[in-house]
Order: structure tokens, then sequence, then C-alpha cells
């Protein structure tokens, strides 16, 4: 258990946690998704190897990626705000029915056994790997109105599924609107906007859900655990802003192959953990 770690384990653990929060943050901003694809395995992987009770373990995962996106998002937003890159028009009518679908979302991850949750995770992860393996940028794209009722339909699908992987849904909104024919930049900076709406209902949700459950774990609140918070956030939050920069400055198509790949990685690794279970 976490009361018996030795000296060297612990500064094992922050320093793992140090380099990825300089990786999440940068990437966060950089693909406007908040982090949570990168957060959640690691710090699966990390509250496992410390004796985090398996019954929670991905949910203190989830909770906690959510609490860290809340400061990342906000940042990697003013950044793109400077270059005109969110168009908050979208952010205000599709972020609604986001925060709508976070909170029934949030119910039912916590309704979920940890193996149902990373069966999940390893699935969804999986078909973002794809989309990012062969997404393009189209040129010179032009937006076009989304109507009600896609606004209601996407959002909603947006916030259920990006609850019970603790993301702040940009895998679903950049996508989203890049269909609807918006460009890269001003799609990653609006869905960093949303992101925040995310993230923050998303932690509220697990905050009160784990105090509510009585998950024991120490220094968190409910499944929200306050070292963490601590470690990355700092780092993350300034690294999300040299990512929002970067947007605007390097060939996204060769990024976004390589963090496909990550996320083929990753989806094959988290399906070999459900295995065990």
């Amino acid at each position: 258990m976490i009361e018996n770690l030795d000296q060297n384990q612990i500064i094992f653990i922050v320093t793992v946690m140090a380099v990825s929060a300089v990786i999440v943050g940068f990437m966060a901003g950089l693909f406007g998704i908040g982090g949570g694809l990168l957060m959640v395995p690691i710090l699966f992987y990390l509250y496992s190897f410390v004796g985090i009770e398996k019954t929670f373990v991905m949910h203190l995962a989830l909770g906690t990626s959510f609490s860290i996106i809340i400061p990342t998002s906000i940042i990697s937003t003013m950044t793109h705000m400077k270059f005109k890159a969110v168009d908050f028009s979208i952010v205000k009518t599709f972020g609604v029915f986001v925060v709508i679908g976070v909170v029934f979302g949030t119910i039912f991850a916590v309704s979920l056994k940890t193996s149902s949750l990373i069966l999940l995770f390893s699935i969804m992860t999986m078909i973002f790997a794809i989309y990012f393996l062969m997404e393009k940028e189209k040129i010179n794209p032009r937006p076009r109105q989304i109507n009600l009722i896609y606004r209601v339909i996407c959002g909603f699908l947006s916030g259920f599924l990006s609850a019970p992987m603790g993301i702040g849904g940009g895998v679903f909104n950049v996508p989203i609107f890049k269909i609807f024919g918006y460009s890269i930049p001003v799609a990653i900076g609006s869905s960093a906007a949303i992101g925040f709406l995310t993230a923050l209902t998303g932690a509220i949700g697990f905050a009160v859900s784990g105090s509510y459950l009585n998950n024991n774990v120490p220094l968190s609140l409910g499944f929200v655990n306050i070292p963490t918070f601590l470690i990355f956030v700092p780092i993350a939050g300034i690294m999300a802003k040299v990512g929002a920069r970067t947007v605007h400055k390097v060939n996204k198509n060769l990024l976004g192959k390589l963090f496909g790949a990550y996320l083929f990685i990753v989806a094959c690794r988290l399906f070999l953990e459900y295995l065990k279970f």
C-alpha cells in the first residue's frame, strides 16, 4: 500500500508524473484534447503500482484526470484566444449539451466495474488511434452552421462518452467541428474551451460519487487524488500554453500520426490488462 513505499519508489512515482505532465500539457494544447487519453493510462498504472484497491483504481484515474484538465484547458483556451481560434458561439450552444452528457456519463461510469471501464477505454482509444492515423486536414475549410439536432445529439454523445474515459472530449469535438468545415486551429481552440466545461462537470461528479462510496483512498477528495493534481497542474499548465502556440507553427499531420501510433499501443496494452481481470 501507499504507506509502505520507500523513498526511491516515491521519487520514481513523482518523476514519472512530472515527465508525464510535460507530455500531457503539450499534447493537450496542441490537439485540444485535454490530455485525458495520455493521463488515464499513466495514472492507472501508477495507482496500481502503489497498491490502490483494484475496485477503484480506474475510477481514481478518471476523476483525477478530469481535475487536471480543468486548469490546462483554461490555459490552452486563453492561448488560442490570442490567435482568434476560439468560436464562442459554438462553445456556448454545443457545450451545454456536452455538460448534460457528462452528468449522465459520470453516473454510468461510477456504476461500472474497473474491468468494464478498462475494456471501454481500450476500445474507444483504438477507434481514436485509427482516426488520428488516417485523418487529413482539409484545404481551405469553410465552416457551415451546425443545426440544433446535430448539436444536441453530437454534444450529448461527446459528453456521455467522455465521462467514462476521463477526457475533455477533444477527440470527439475536434473531428465533429472539422466535419462541419472549421479549420483545425479553430476546431482545437473551441474544443479546448468545451473541454473546460466537460472536465469541471466530470471532476465534480467523480469527487462527489467517490466520497459517497467512501473509497478510503489516502489524500483524495472522492475519486480525485490531491498530490497528483498538485504535481501535474503547474507543469502541464505551462506546457499546455506551449502546445497551443505550437498549433499555429508545425505540421500537425505528422504529429497526428505519431499521436495515433501512441494511442494504438495504449489501446493494445490496456486490452491485455482487461484480459487479466
